[in-house]
């Protein structure tokens, strides 16, 4: 039966942008895939943190965790969205908001089950510091089953109220072999406990969530995993079942190269696909319209990038991503609870051994986001640098650059609050101005690279380039070693160097220059700035 017949209104299902998914609504993978762990710990009557980046699946994960155990029999589960006491430090108010959420969660899904009334619960509210503890009690207590208590968005309290709701998680806990509590509690967020937004002080006051913590942050943080490209397959061939239209292996295999199985990027390819780009169910979707839907999802900022962007603000993400965007390595003062944070965040992972930015979609969005007022002051006309046959003229295009850099590029670079990669950032901004539209610019670069690795495409040729910070150790040597080992692994026979001259006693004449050199084999065109 259709929706709404009047506007023919069908049961279509679509691939998911936005909130939870829904069985029937969207395609999507079998939740309980991802939450073997979880479940184990709740049957083990654990107290715990679930932590994921934005828009993986963490609230689809709880409505059906709420239903499985639901039907399950043996327990109650009590899925509970906290998001109306964020960034609420005042404790009366925001325990009013945690307990507002726990009571209309029952109120609209559990209409059988007994809970506090308002005279009661208005009691409770005049004692903040204890109110979520006795209206807990209270709720187990009117029950003879056990509770399953999942709260969504619990990262989203901060201050003294955070500070509260998580004393008074412990008081419960502790007590609950002689007091009615729930039997387990499972704190859901983009971050572990430890990473919660608590000053140094308050840090202080809960010393218990390292040490005696019901919630074992390092044994018993859970996470959501990325789809495997065989889930990603899965998901799409839902669509050709549905529709009949196909994904080429190419297409599918692109879509999980630029995502890395991040659940949203697949979704909002997918979705910009077969909803805006390839209507006709008759045409295969190719790997090209995977690269222009990821072009568009760039360049419209949708709010799951705009999400991201803002992070970068966030000076503990700075701390880490400032470094990678050079291919350095972090300051001495950066902790391991800096690098969990942005892990947490989704930004962040371990790729061979080495940190780096998670997918290939982020390691874009990273620098053009943080050069995009840059991008557009650059009066440079792209088209002067193809030549009759279609091709890019790299020589002009880095002469212009030499130009650029002099006269106003390196004291733009100076105004990034990720200063120390100002340089990088800058080349990076005046690249993508002049490929936009003809080719598409990708970036490797993460800790402990040593160098920037960038790859120009343009009407199907490749343009290496490596970018390197020259102070009184580096040597052009050196740059050349990391160079060829670059154009090996790219299997390029010539490429450039981009070296950055941050020494200063030598003068602009000095540092300008272009020059061609023969390095084991591999032509280097070697580009002083």
């Amino acid at each position: 039966m259709a929706l709404c017949p009047l506007l023919g209104f069908g049961v279509a299902l679509s691939f998911n942008i936005a909130g939870p998914c829904i069985p029937g609504e969207h395609y999507m993978l079998p939740p309980e895939r991802r939450l073997g762990r979880v479940l184990q710990l709740i049957e083990e009557r654990k107290y715990f943190t679930l932590h994921a980046g934005r828009q993986t699946g963490k609230t689809t994960s709880l409505m059906w965790l709420e239903d499985h155990l639901d039907a399950a029999g043996g327990c109650r589960a009590l899925w509970v969205d906290l998001e109306t006491a964020r960034e609420q430090p005042d404790v009366a108010r925001a325990m009013a908001a945690v307990l507002d959420a726990i009571d209309r969660a029952l109120a609209q899904r559990h209409h059988a089950w007994s809970r506090p009334g308002r005279a009661e619960v208005d009691a409770m509210l005049a004692r903040p510091q204890s109110a979520l503890l006795a209206y807990l009690q209270h709720l187990v207590g009117l029950e003879s089953q056990p509770l399953v208590l999942l709260c969504d968005e619990a990262d989203g309290l901060v201050g003294e109220a955070m500070v509260s709701f998580l004393t008074q998680l412990r008081h419960g806990y502790i007590e609950r072999s002689r007091v009615p509590f729930p039997a387990s509690v499972v704190l859901v967020g983009q971050r572990q406990v430890r990473d919660y937004s608590l000053r140094q002080e308050e840090r202080r006051t809960l010393t218990w969530l390292g040490t005696t913590s019901p919630f074992n942050i390092t044994a018993e943080a859970t996470t959501l995993g990325p789809f495997t490209e065989a889930e990603v397959g899965e998901l799409l061939g839902q669509h050709t079942a549905a529709t009949g239209q196909r994904f080429a292996p190419e297409a599918t295999a692109r879509i999980y190269e630029l995502g890395q199985g991040h659940p949203w990027l697949t979704n909002a390819l997918a979705d910009q696909i077969v909803r805006r780009d390839v209507k006709d169910r008759g045409t295969e979707v190719t790997a090209a319209h995977v690269d222009a839907a990821k072009e568009t999802i760039i360049l419209e900022r949708r709010s799951h990038i705009d999400s991201l962007v803002a992070r970068l603000r966030e000076p503990r993400v700075r701390r880490i991503l400032a470094p990678m965007l050079t291919g350095g390595t972090t300051e001495g003062d950066v902790l391991d609870d800096d690098f969990a944070y942005v892990v947490g965040l989704g930004l962040v992972g371990m790729a061979r051994g080495q940190w780096a930015i998670a997918n290939p979609i982020y390691q874009e969005v990273i620098p053009r986001a943080l050069t995009y007022v840059q991008q557009g002051q650059i009066a440079v006309e792209p088209a002067v640098f193809v030549q009759p046959d279609g091709s890019l003229d790299m020589g002009k295009l880095m002469a212009e650059w030499q130009v650029f850099w002099r006269k106003d590029g390196h004291l733009a670079a100076e105004g990034f609050a990720y200063r120390e990669a100002g340089p990088h950032l800058m080349l990076m901004a005046f690249l993508q101005r002049i490929v936009n539209g003809g080719g598409r610019v990708e970036r490797e670069y993460g800790l402990g690279r040593g160098a920037l690795d960038l790859m120009i495409f343009w009407r199907g040729a490749r343009h290496a380039i490596e970018v390197k910070l020259r102070r009184d150790t580096e040597t052009e040597a050196e740059a050349l070693e990391q160079v060829g080992r670059y154009l090996n692994h790219a299997e390029i026979g010539d490429g450039w160097l981009v070296m950055f001259d941050l020494r200063k006693e030598v003068s602009w004449a000095d540092k300008l220059f272009l020059r061609e050199v023969q390095h084991e084999g591999k032509t280097i065109r070697i580009v002083g700035c």
